[in-house]
């Protein structure tokens, strides 16, 4: 096989790696947005507190842990940032849930940058994050894959099937629907509308964690500013996908970090990168506002 084409198969694995980081994280802003119609700009400090959490457990542990220990830091992650994220609801937005749409994502904005400064007062240089297993590196036709780009985008995927099964399938997931469609209806109907908010909350909260986890893997570090960029492309993987819409989250996250490796790899100047992210946004709102598998709908006046 020909460099070029060799490189484009480097560039689509790493494409493929940095898509399901964005995808697990776009699945939380798409899914308060479609309960709530609310976008969460906090949640991309949600993804730096599960990596801070995931860094943090895994350095009180020797070295070489083993999976066990990841498989946990996973968990405590996972569970950190999902319960952030139901202390966020309740003290920044459902006091304002019922006020005009700006008043909420004012809070959102706020909350943002509160959790980022806390983080940034206890810790304002990179930290270190833990690897508990030796990866290993294998062949793969041209190009040479590292295990732990398998494990990422295995596990994205894991999860993301686990979210669609739970949201199309379960009783809680059909209350979650039901409210989407309409609380008011809902709650009439015997519906427990505060606690499945805090649910979705919670799922979307530890989708971030679990990607900050992956984050810190992949980078080997975790930041009190690490959520910024990634938050941005994967809210505009959201749109790319169509907000509200579980699929078109994770399809919009593996094509955004497909184009961006893609344009990195043959750009001369590789900080470059980031403007893809926003020249797709800018893109799908102007020719697609809906997004690839969104709906047009008519708005209520």
């Amino acid at each position: 096989m020909n460099p070029l084409s060799t490189t484009i198969a480097e560039q689509l694995l790493n494409g493929l790696t940095l898509g399901g980081i964005y995808a697990l994280i776009a699945l939380g802003y798409t899914m308060v947005y479609g309960v709530l119609q609310m976008i969460n700009f906090a949640h991309s400090e949600l993804f730096m507190w599960g990596g801070v959490a995931g860094a943090l457990f895994l350095s009180f542990l020797p070295a070489d842990a083993g999976g066990g220990a990841l498989i946990a830091a996973f968990v405590v992650a996972m569970g950190a940032s999902g319960i952030l994220a139901m202390i966020l609801d309740r003290v920044a937005y459902a006091p304002v849930r019922r006020s005009s749409r700006l008043t909420p994502l004012i809070s959102a904005i706020g909350a943002s940058l509160f959790l980022q400064n806390l983080v940034f007062l206890w810790r304002d240089s990179q930290m270190a994050f833990p690897q508990p297993l030796a990866v290993r590196s294998f062949p793969c036709g041209p190009v040479t894959v590292n295990g732990l780009q398998v494990f990422i985008v295995g596990g994205s995927v894991a999860l993301m099937g686990a979210l669609t099964f739970f949201v199309r399938r379960t009783k809680m997931g059909k209350a979650m629907r039901a409210v989407a469609q309409d609380a008011d209806t809902a709650e009439l109907m015997g519906i427990p509308v505060n606690r499945v908010i805090a649910l979705t909350f919670f799922i979307g909260g530890a989708l971030g964690g679990a990607a900050g986890v992956m984050n810190g893997l992949y980078y080997g570090s975790v930041k009190y500013n690490m959520g910024f960029l990634p938050g941005v492309k994967a809210f505009t993987a959201a749109v790319l996908g169509g907000i509200g819409n579980l699929p078109g989250a994770m399809l919009g996250g593996f094509l955004l970090g497909v184009v961006e490796a893609l344009g990195t790899g043959f750009l001369p100047e590789p900080e470059w990168k980031d403007v893809f992210a926003f020249a797709v946004l800018i893109l799908v709102l102007l020719f697609r506002p809906s997004g690839l598998l969104g709906e047009n709908t008519a708005e209520k006046v």
